[in-house]
């Protein structure tokens, strides 16, 4: 692309998260010299979410803003504006300001927290996405009141140890019958809700939500769970809403459908992070990837491809952690793809791992605990290398020893 082909162009990026700040870093740190526009809906400088479950939440932190200069960079920041749709054969976007006009854009809006049915608008009831939410509940915490989290996810353990921390009595319901149902195999979710025990959190499984009351949730079958706040991690889904009508194509699950290159169905139109699912060939499926890693590396592959670089198709592994009941848990992969598991170590210890395999190769690894293993796993995964299982499952053994030798 010429100097002054880039100079013409105005990329604009609607969703000032990770993905939607890493595409602004990344077309700067490219080359890109043309005008770059950022869109965020919330009125604060763009800030990091992970911290919004850790420090914000339990006021050790007073934001978690991203550490870039904008005006440095050149990018243009508009926040506080709400968009609303896009008329991709127009270039244009409609908000809540009036119309935007791009060369390029870049579809950045994460993914939005579901909702409890029927609890919309109760006093009291509690979401975790946003910095205003985690203001909200840090008094709360700090008045250490009975707490309900509905969901026993990734967010629910992570609020529920934050809230144990700051000494609040916690009870977890959990309609499924084990924590992180949809997320991880029964196999390595056995030993969870020990964890919650020993936290001292009430876990209660096979548990569904009847209606929120002014003081307790009441549950399907009658129970009354005493309840001076109730926060809801029952999943996100991608907000992709706005695009409605756009033409713009979108999954079943709401996922704006991107292509190898994070390119949508509409021209000059990309879609990167958690509300966009790509094809991955290294596990023969569309993956939505709800995670940090993604809304990180996925920015670097768009802006590539609008510089003209002619990147590889974009296909990592799929990397997240969480940090829960003391414990840190690291995952890498995608084990839907496997057909056998070797554990290494005992899942009832501080310190264990699952490893999923596919015809010998490792595809995905559980790490609790045991970063070495994640950080050698990954590598692993990523050069899809076949493992001893005898060896696989002595954890004495570095996973790097297991593999097997090239005949």
């Amino acid at each position: 692309m010429s100097e002054q082909t880039q100079q013409a162009r105005h990329v604009v990026i609607v969703g000032a998260g990770m993905a939607g700040v890493q595409s602004a870093v990344a077309l700067r740190e490219g080359g890109f010299t043309g005008r770059v526009t950022l869109i965020g809906a919330e009125p604060h400088q763009p800030y990091d979410r992970p911290p919004l479950s850790k420090a914000v939440l339990l006021g050790t932190a007073e934001g978690s803003a991203f550490d870039v200069d904008f005006e440095q960079l050149e990018v243009e920041l508009r926040l506080g504006l709400a968009v609303t749709g896009v008329r991709p054969a127009e270039h244009r976007l409609d908000t809540a300001e009036g119309p935007v006009a791009y060369d390029v854009l870049v579809i950045a809006t994460g993914a939005e927290p579901r909702a409890l049915p029927g609890a919309e608008g109760i006093a009291g009831v509690h979401l975790l996405r946003t910095l205003d939410d985690a203001e909200r509940l840090r008094p709360v915490l700090a008045a250490q009141h009975e707490i309900v989290v509905v969901g026993a996810g990734w967010i629910g353990a992570e609020f529920a140890t934050a809230a144990r921390a700051a000494g609040c009595a916690v009870t977890v319901v959990e309609a499924a019958d084990r924590p992180l149902v949809g997320a991880l195999p029964a196999e390595v979710t056995e030993a969870m809700p020990a964890w919650y025990a020993a936290a001292g959190v009430e876990l209660r499984l096979h548990a569904r939500v009847e209606r929120v009351e002014a003081s307790s949730v009441v549950l399907d079958d009658g129970t009354r769970v005493p309840a001076g706040a109730v926060v809801v991690g029952i999943g996100a889904v991608p907000a992709t809403r706005w695009l409605t009508g756009s033409g713009i194509a979108l999954g079943e699950d709401g996922a704006v459908l991107a292509d190898g290159r994070l390119r949508t169905s509409a021209p000059d139109v990309y879609a990167v992070g958690d509300c966009a699912s790509f094809p991955s060939a290294r596990y023969g499926t569309r993956l939505l990837v709800h995670h940090w890693d993604n809304a990180l590396q996925g920015p670097r592959t768009v802006a590539a491809d609008i510089l003209g670089q002619n990147p590889p198709d974009y296909d990592p592994v799929p990397y997240f952690w969480s940090e829960q009941f003391g414990r840190f848990v690291q995952y890498a992969g995608h084990h839907a793809a496997a057909d056998s598991s070797v554990g290494r170590g005992d899942p009832n210890g501080p310190a264990w791992s699952m490893c999923w395999l596919k015809d010998g190769a490792l595809v995905a690894l559980l790490a609790v605990g045991r970063p070495r293993d994640l950080a050698q796993g990954r590598r692993l995964i990523d050069a899809g290398a076949l493992l001893d299982p005898q060896l696989l499952a002595d954890p004495a053994v570095p996973l790097k020893k297991a593999v097997l030798a090239a005949e």
